[in-house]
């Protein structure tokens, strides 16, 4: 949530900073509604003072021995009586134009950092490095899903029979390939400082709401109708709430949590695309990184958490490449994300595997998370930061077609090798 009092007091640059993300989002509502709870709330501090000191002279007049029902006794008291009702009506439509305000406000997108390159979309993002080889060697590659089900790592059919589309059931090694991934990369991040967390995967409306989920992307999550609960999109969500409503010590900065969660999506935006394959299901799984800050540590924790989740495409051997995001194509919460996309052969192409984002303190000002200097009276909001360590379902994609063989197996990574217990998958 952005800082009402930037939006006061810096109308014109906070809405240069939201126009740079071509997102059409307009302040000025906002304004007029913030500026008639502030004239009202003048107002009734006003009415209220009055009535006080109607009390008061109330209260020494009987002292003083004034008859009470002396016309001007009761003369003050009409007067007050009829101030008591003018501050319930002013509190009644105050209160209704405040929950307007605050939920106008829920609806604008974090302001991007002013290093964000600008653009309307991810043509316009700005690649910062490759590593490993990604060369095509024509005609050799399968896609990972025919290798799957040649192999009967996976199957879609049942998956169908059994949900829906965008499902998968894991079978045999497709299952243990998965189980290995997610040790792999939990092993790898609380080895880096990590602690790991298993949180819940449903979670409540004022959770979603403090990660930015909502109320903008309710129609991207599974609800529980009979419940105030969701399936979570992404651990980021729990991860968040950690600490909702909380006041921090300084000296406990930074909290850095690692988690393995499923994550389910409605993909409502996606009808038609990655309709084969595990790139774009209803429920994966994923590995989750998440900080929680100094705001003067913020841009150094970034580039740690991205080198984290480059770490295990690493230590995979698996080819990728970075890429910062543009102001037009970055996600509601960050004000500045990197992503790294991982090589698919089948395609010749590289495909989002990890999306490493700062927030600086938008999701801690909706989940009023602060924390305290020593010696200091007042507190401040904690910087967060997310990212994927990495999404598992596409990593399996990516072993699956950079470790093809000649003879239709699929040469297990070194790393993964003490975790799976075997070299190689479907020798012939």
């Amino acid at each position: 949530m952005l800082d009402l009092r930037l939006l006061r007091e810096n109308p014109e640059a906070t809405q240069a900073l939201l126009d740079r993300r071509h997102s059409g989002y307009d302040i000025q509502p906002l304004l007029n509604l913030d500026r008639q709870v502030r004239q009202w709330e003048q107002e009734r501090t006003q009415l209220q003072a009055r009535s006080n000191e109607i009390g008061r002279t109330v209260g020494q007049k009987m002292r003083e021995g004034a008859d009470p029902k002396s016309e001007e006794i009761a003369a003050l008291r009409e007067e007050g009586n009829q101030l008591k009702q003018q501050i319930a009506d002013l509190e009644q439509q105050e209160r209704q134009v405040r929950s307007e305000l605050e939920s106008t406000l829920l609806t604008l997108p974090n302001l991007p950092d002013e290093s964000v390159p600008l653009g309307s979309s991810e043509d316009d993002n700005r690649e910062i490095h490759r590593w490993g080889d990604d060369r095509i060697r024509e005609g050799e590659f399968a896609p990972h899903w025919e290798i799957g089900e040649r192999l009967g790592l996976f199957d879609f059919e049942r998956s169908t029979r059994i949900a829906q589309s965008r499902f998968v059931t894991l079978l045999g090694a497709g299952a243990a390939l998965e189980r290995a991934l997610i040790a792999f990369m939990l092993d790898r991040q609380t080895a880096a400082g990590y602690t790991e967390v298993a949180p819940p995967y449903l979670v409540n409306s004022t959770s979603l709401t403090a990660s930015g989920q909502l109320p903008k992307f309710s129609e991207e999550s599974f609800r529980c109708d009979r419940d105030d609960l969701w399936l979570i999109p992404t651990a980021e969500v729990p991860l968040t709430s950690l600490y909702r409503d909380e006041i921090l010590s300084a000296d406990q900065l930074p909290l850095r949590y690692c988690a393995y969660t499923p994550c389910f999506r409605r993909e409502a935006g996606s009808y038609g695309r990655d309709t084969r394959g595990l790139i774009r299901l209803h429920q994966f799984n994923k590995v989750e990184l998440y900080q929680f800050v100094h705001p003067d540590h913020s841009d150094a924790a970034h580039q740690q958490l991205l080198a984290d989740a480059e770490a295990i495409l690493q230590a995979l051997e698996l080819p990728y490449r970075t890429i910062e995001l543009c102001t037009g194509d970055m996600g509601f919460s960050a004000q500045k994300t990197y992503d790294i996309e991982v090589w698919l052969p089948s395609a010749g192409r590289y495909r989002e595997i990890s999306s490493c984002s700062n927030c600086g303190d938008f999701q801690a000002r909706r989940a009023n998370i602060r924390f305290k200097e020593a010696g200091q009276k007042g507190t401040q909001f904690v910087h967060t930061l997310n990212g994927s360590g990495l999404a598992v379902g596409r990593t399996m994609a990516a072993v699956l077609e950079n470790y093809q063989q000649p003879d239709g197996s699929v040469r297990v990574p070194e790393a993964l090798q003490p975790y799976l217990r075997q070299t190689v998958i479907g020798r012939p």
